[in-house]
């Protein structure tokens, strides 16, 4: 009993290490999940922890399903818009762009460093992917703000690709332990097979979850646990099946998060703080598993294929998946070195372990060297690279304070929320008086609390920082009511970057004038239209901050917007050439080389002539 309660002890102050550590490290800007598996080295066997951990099926069984939580919880929190604007790019990625880079590192281990080819294109396999938990975790702590298109792509990718990296693994895995040296077309059949399977129920058992909430009453605690269970139900059953229950888990939890279900701020919250376990917990167990000494033999090895992966294999996958979908270089050079790799790759590495491989031992080190580069490297510099790449928008205005207090509701029965505001300084709701606040439609101010004390509702002619209110809105609406409680700057002078163009204008103006002004020929277009219609006629109504639309000689940025128009637009007076795109850049320069050569060739005609 006394050795149970140890583990414990020795878990909780692990556990407790890792979220002081991520407090000093976001002073000092270290990438977080390269702490947590530096605490895991430093308990670990040689470290002055001493503790001895080779259980490589118990961390499989451990890591495979934080990892599916980690996917969950990423799906819950990846609105339809996201999908919908990110979904082709990033699908391209995490198929074709896995397949790409795998087979380049593949081929540099291959021709360079002499591995046979099964065993190569394994180790091209486990370090393919990124890392779900690492972009995620990214993204959001970084205060990085994107163009929504980029930052959408980058997010579903690092959801989407983890099964084609576990399929690739296991594929090649499996021909190692069986001693086949070549591909055959049963390897086409067995991936339709686990991307179907999994695709279909992941969605069929993300709606039947839904379905389920919504009809049980239960105690409010047990709602999330009810999640919980179904979640990890339809990644075991998916596995069990033969399908991909990686993709399953991510699909169901993008199924979950776009419905409307009962208590679901409270499954938020207990997901939000459960994916927080799993990522320590998977970051921790894997330190716990190296060796550092190790690690020594195959360090050359694995730092020639982590440049290799960060320098070539996931530039040219990116360019050659992005550039069908017309991303500018700069964005696609950022969505390369955004190609993290954190603990997918060290986990794949288990997959030989399991099968009994000798070599083993030499994949796993690779893999884990190859993750150390990556975050070091990667994760240390990604806001400097958005900034030199001049990819980076302002920041987002400071959120307001949002409460969703649900309301036991049967979802058909019930279409509205009800959500519980402060008001922030310098919002829209505390400038101008409550009569001239545009609400969206269907919403309703109830309540205002100010200084602890209800307000009656008609003596309350302006809200004003520090009030607390209680509105009822339908949930289509709530994003946009959330932008009449935030802070907004205070001047836009100073926040805009390169990005946001040379001048910026309301959406609301007329296109006409705006021409008249900045000397802009109109031509066919209808000069009565508004920037804001001519921008959702051109770019469609998943539109987002960042995107870009070049109309003559000027071109037109979203900076923000109110719902679905754009409130305010950025003017560039003179593009610049390189967002132009790649194509029509080389194009240019090859009518400008056919033109001199034109030129050229009449005197050489007359000198040939002459002799």
């Amino acid at each position: 009993m006394d050795y149970g309660l140890a583990w414990v002890l020795i878990g909780s102050l692990m556990l407790l290490a890792s979220i002081f550590a991520g407090l000093l490290s976001s002073r000092v800007g270290a990438p977080l999940l390269l702490v947590f598996l530096g605490l895991g080295m430093l308990a670990g066997r040689e470290g002055p922890g001493g503790i001895v951990f080779q259980d490589s099926q118990l961390a499989f069984i451990l890591g495979s399903t934080a990892l599916a939580v980690i996917l969950f919880d990423g799906g819950l929190r990846t609105p339809r818009a996201t999908i919908e604007r990110g979904l082709g790019p990033a699908l391209a990625l995490s198929t074709v762009g896995v397949l790409i880079t795998a087979g380049l590192v593949a081929a540099v281990a291959h021709y360079l460093l002499g591995f046979g080819w099964v065993f190569a294109l394994l180790l091209g396999s486990i370090v393919s992917a990124t890392d779900a938990a690492a972009v995620f975790l990214l993204l959001g702590r970084s205060g990085i703000a994107l163009r929504d298109r980029l930052r959408s792509t980058l997010e579903v990718e690092s959801g989407s690709n983890d099964p084609m990296a576990v399929f690739l693994t296991i594929t090649f895995t499996t021909m190692l332990a069986a001693g086949e040296l070549e591909l055959g077309w049963w390897v086409v059949g067995d991936f339709a097979l686990q991307m179907g399977l999994g695709g279909t129920l992941g969605a069929a058992g993300g709606f039947a979850l839904v379905w389920l909430m919504n009809r049980l009453e239960l105690s409010g605690g047990l709602y999330p646990i009810l999640a919980l269970a179904g979640a990890l139900l339809i990644f075991s059953g998916t596995q069990l099946a033969g399908g991909s229950g990686f993709l399953a888990i991510y699909v169901a939890g993008i199924v979950f998060g776009n419905r409307r279900v009962r208590a679901d701020q409270l499954v938020g919250r207990f997901f939000d703080g459960l994916s927080w376990l799993s990522q320590i917990v998977l970051f921790l167990l894997l330190g716990l598993l190296v060796t550092p000494s190790e690690l020594l033999p195959d360090l050359g090895t694995a730092l020639v294929l982590a440049v290799t992966l960060m320098l070539v294999a996931r530039p040219l996958a990116t360019l050659i998946c992005l550039t069908p979908f017309r991303f500018p270089l700069r964005e696609q050079a950022f969505a390369a070195w955004v190609g993290l790799r954190g603990a997918v790759p060290i986990f794949l590495a288990l997959f030989p372990f399991l099968e009994g491989f000798d070599r083993s031992g030499q994949a796993f080190n690779i893999a884990f060297v190859v993750v150390l580069v990556s975050l070091l490297l990667q994760g240390w510099t990604i806001p400097w690279v958005a900034h030199r790449l001049h990819v980076s928008l302002p920041p987002e205005p400071e959120a307001a304070t949002r409460l969703d207090l649900d309301l036991a509701r049967r979802t058909d029965r019930m279409d509205r929320d009800l959500i519980a505001y402060e008001v922030m300084p310098h919002s829209r709701a505390a400038d101008f008086p409550l009569a001239a606040l545009d609400l969206p439609k269907r919403t309703r101010l109830i309540v205002v609390i100010r200084d602890g004390i209800v307000q009656r509702l008609p003596e309350v002619q302006q809200l004003t920082a520090g009030d607390f209110v209680l509105v009822v809105t339908p949930p289509e609406t709530a994003a946009t009511l959330d932008r009449f409680f935030s802070r907004r700057f205070a001047s836009t002078a100073g926040q805009l970057s390169v990005d946001q163009g040379d001048f910026l204008v309301d959406g609301s103006s007329r296109l006409g004038d705006l021409c008249a002004a900045y000397g802009v020929e109109l031509g066919k277009t209808d000069p009565s239209l508004s920037l804001a219609e001519l921008l959702r006629s051109r770019l469609g109504e998943g539109m987002g901050r960042g995107d870009r639309l070049r109309f003559g000689q000027v071109e037109f940025i979203v900076v923000d917007k109110i719902g679905p128009e754009p409130k305010r637009v950025g003017i560039v007076l003179e593009p610049d050439p390189e967002d132009v795109g790649w194509r029509r850049k080389a194009a240019s320069r090859v009518r400008g080389r056919l033109r001199a050569l034109r030129q050229r060739l009449p005197r050489i005609g007359l000198g040939a002539g002459s002799g």
